[in-house]
Parts: structure tokens; sequence; C-alpha cells
């Protein structure tokens, strides 16, 4: 039987499918983790994450950049799908080269986006299965069909994922057993991305207790993911499996299952998502709630380092600071934040198209704006190389960008933040009217910044862009966007 037939009964697309039902459900987050590892767990997918991803750096952010596309994708609206999809086949079409083995890899490969899917259907059908609540036949089918759709609507036809559903669990199989490996990328996600996760916006004004939440729920979250895993997989991969591993695992799944008997609408996941996105100063209207759990949080995490043992004697005294001293601090914290996007130690190429994208994406730049953006972060990224790359090893690192700092804000960066103000400048007046303001500061910034006559000139877009990427200015409507985890 193939999927076809039941897709007519009820839309692929939009509140009706199978995947809005799913959207808003607890499970979705083990299913979402589980999916991703066997995505990276596929050698050309792992490569790709390695060198262009910025999940180490800034998971929080990257998660909630895919919600919104896959809501996009699976939203009613077609004018809206064929959107996102072209700007998610502009974002792919510029990551390819090679891996440590120099096996090449291309974002584009029809294969290998096929595999993307055929990960997030089997991970959804895999979590109604072990919270004890299996889908049937008929589900199944609708459901894969949508996932089919979804293949379409990016690569025009869904030729790579087999019609008939029967079909795809072979060819499932045959991926797992023949094809996946155990990649850095995969690694990177079961044992250091728990163990070092960044704590959220809400969260970064208690370390102490994030720190402590983390050092529980990292080693479980790990262990849930690697025993809910394929075991062709997990012993192809030698993956150590914990003991109580599967109990554990089962009764996670089974417990996140319970929210099917909350009132619907009391688990919002984008509502969620965008809440952890706010800093506790953010000028959103939610920022007050914002503030305010801020504010227990502090006062949790100040109340456990009372109860929690100093690790040593007092700290040293401080060491006198100079003003050079200070500033190479604040240039290598400026480093590790904001520059070094993917979260590798070093700044090259990649690290800027990361910025690129984040811009495109949270601005919605059409296809010409966003290629004006690349081109000036390419040019900026000459401009670094030749001025701040003194070992000559197409990279930049900490100690060469502190050395060197004033060489950021050359003529390319200047042009970067041009292209940025034309994209706000909807009207082309030359200012950024009050409507234009809101919709960049408040819905992509998240932030309102004070002008005297209710508009921004273009000399004050460029000249708070360059102190910000520059280094000079961290208090600044760019932090959120760029520093953000």
């Amino acid at each position: 039987m193939t999927t076809t037939g039941t897709a007519d009964e009820t839309p692929l697309f939009g509140p009706e499918s199978r995947f809005s039902a799913f959207f808003d459900d607890p499970r979705w987050a083990l299913a979402m983790i589980r999916a991703t590892v066997l995505e990276a767990a596929h050698p050309q997918i792992g490569a790709a994450l390695v060198d262009n991803s910025t999940f180490v750096a800034h998971p929080w952010r990257r998660l909630r950049n895919t919600f919104l596309s896959m809501r996009r994708m699976f939203g009613a609206d077609p004018a809206v799908r064929e959107r996102e999809a072209a700007r998610l086949n502009r974002l792919h079409a510029r990551m390819s080269g090679s891996d440590s083995r120099g096996r090449a890899y291309d974002a584009m490969d029809r294969a290998t986006r096929a595999w993307v899917v055929a990960t997030l259907f089997e991970s959804a059908v895999t979590m109604c299965r072990l919270s004890g609540q299996p889908l049937d036949q008929g589900t199944m089918e609708r459901m894969y069909a949508e996932y089919r759709a979804f293949l379409a609507a990016l690569d025009g036809d869904a030729a790579e994922l087999p019609e008939d559903m029967n079909d795809f669990w072979r060819y499932f199989d045959r991926v797992v057993e023949d094809e996946l490996e155990n990649t850095e990328a995969a690694r990177v996600i079961l044992y250091r991305l728990f163990d070092h996760l960044p704590a959220p916006a809400l969260l970064e004004g208690a370390p102490t207790l994030w720190a402590a939440g983390r050092a529980v729920a990292g080693p479980l979250l790990g262990a849930i993911t690697v025993a809910s895993l394929p075991e062709p997989y997990r012993r192809r991969a030698g993956l150590p499996e914990m003991p109580g591993a599967s109990t554990l695992m089962q009764g996670a799944y089974c417990a996140a299952g319970l929210a099917r008997f909350l009132p619907e609408g009391w688990i919002n996941a984008e509502s969620i998502i965008e809440a952890l996105s706010l800093s506790p100063d953010s000028d959103d209207p939610r920022g007050r709630t914002v503030t305010a759990l801020a504010a227990r949080m502090k006062r949790a995490s100040a109340l456990l380092r009372l109860l929690t043992p100093l690790s040593g004697g007092p700290d040293p005294d401080p060491a006198p600071s100079t003003g050079l001293g200070e500033s190479r601090r604040s240039a290598e914290e400026f480093f590790r934040k904001v520059l070094d996007q993917t979260g590798d130690g070093h700044l090259d190429w990649p690290d800027l198209a990361a910025m690129a994208r984040e811009l495109s994406t949270r601005l919605d730049l059409d296809e010409p704006e966003e290629t004006r953006l690349y081109n000036a972060f390419a040019a900026w990224w000459r401009e670094l190389q030749s001025a701040l790359d003194t070992d000559g090893d197409g990279r930049v690192s900490a100690e060469e960008y502190a050395a060197a700092v004033p060489s950021l804000a050359g003529p390319a960066l200047i042009r970067v933040a041009e292209v940025l103000f034309d994209a706000t400048d909807k009207d082309g007046s030359g200012t950024i009217d009050a409507d234009e303001y809101r919709t960049l500061f408040r819905t992509a910034f998240h932030r309102d910044l004070t002008t005297t006559d209710g508009t921004y000139s273009q000399s004050a877009f460029v000249g708070d862009f360059l102190s910000f990427m520059s280094g000079r200015r961290t208090n600044t409507a760019y932090g959120p966007l760029l520093a953000d985890a």
C-alpha cells in the first residue's frame, strides 16, 4: 500500500496534520535529539555539521530556528512554505566540503536530505511506541505522506524516499546497517553538548543553578538518547549503554507522554523556546515576566551556593588590572561569545557565514538582499584573514584576534552594516522610521533603541553595528542576536 491513498483524507500541511498534533508534544523534544544523532551519524551530514553548524556554541538559537522553520514548512500557507523551502535551499547550497577522511560532502545531495526527513519520521513513530502509544497503520501512513510531501517541497519530488511505507522500513534499516558511522558530530551531541550546554538567556544570571541541573540532566539525556538508538547502530558505533538505561529511557518517554492528559494549549513549544531566548533585561512585552523569573532563579542560585561546599580554599587575590589586560580579556570573551559561532576555538569563514545566515533568517531577507549580505561578510572575512592571520593557517585564533582588535572595523564591515540598513529601510528614505524600527529591533533583536526623533539614521545604525562587531561595545541591540546561545 502506498501513502498517496490516505493523503487525500487529511491535509498534509496545516493544523490538521499529524505534525501539528505532535509539535507541542513533550515527547517530541526527546525524539528530536534522537533524530539529530541519527542525522549526525551519516558521514555527509556529520561533516557538514562539524564544519558549518552553530549547534555547539549556540544550541538554543539553533533549536529556535529549527522549530520556526518546521512551523513554516508544515503550515497551511503554501506561499510561506515555498519561501521557507527556497531559503533552506539557498542555505544548504552554500555548504560543501570534505570530511577528515577526504570524502566530499554536499548539503544539497538529494539522498542525504532524504535521510534527514527519514530520521524525523522514524523518530516520531519510535517516540509513540516507546511511550506506550503506538500509532496505527493508517495514522503512520498519513504521517509518512506528510514527510514525503515535506521532502518534495524542498527537492521538487520525494523520489529518494520509497513511496510504499513497508519499503521505507527496509530502506531505513539498510542505511543504519551500511552507512551510519560513529562520527565526530554524533559524539559531540551525545557526550559534549549535554555536558557543556550553555545556559539559555533566561538562566544566564543563575550559573550555579544551571550547572547543578546540567550535571544531573546532561548524563541522563545522553543515556536516554543512546538507549533509544537502533541496536545495529549502537553495536557498530561501540556506544556504551549505562546499566538500567533502557528502563530509564522507557520511563522518560512514558512520563512525557502523560502530557496528553493536560488541557489543550497548556504546552506551547514555540512560546517556551521564545521565553528561554529572552534575556532578563529584554524590552519584549514578556520581559517583565522573564525578569521576575530570573530574579527567582538568582535567589535559588545564591541559596545553592550557600549549601554547596567550596571545592578549594579562598580564591587568590585578583591580579591588579591594567588597561591592556582588561582589553585583552574583553576581546577574548567577545571572540568566544560572538565571533566563534561554530565553537571550534577559531574564526574562519563558516563562523561569518553563520552570522550571515542568522541575520538573514531573523530579518527574513529575500534572495537578492541575502546574497548581498553573504558577499559583504565574505569580503570582511578576506580583510580579517589579511589583517589577523599572522601564522598563515587560513583561520584566526583568539590570540591573533585579541592582538589586533582595531583591524576588525574595516570597509567591508561597513558594507555589512549598510546592507542590513538597506534591508530594514524598506521605503528607501535613508532613515528607519518607527514601523521599520519596531520590525528590526523588536522582532529580530528583541530590543528597543532610544532615539530622539523617532527615527534611526544610517550613520547611527552603522556606528552601533561597528561598535558591536569590533568588540568595543557589548551592550547593544545586536548582542542577543549573535551572542546568545
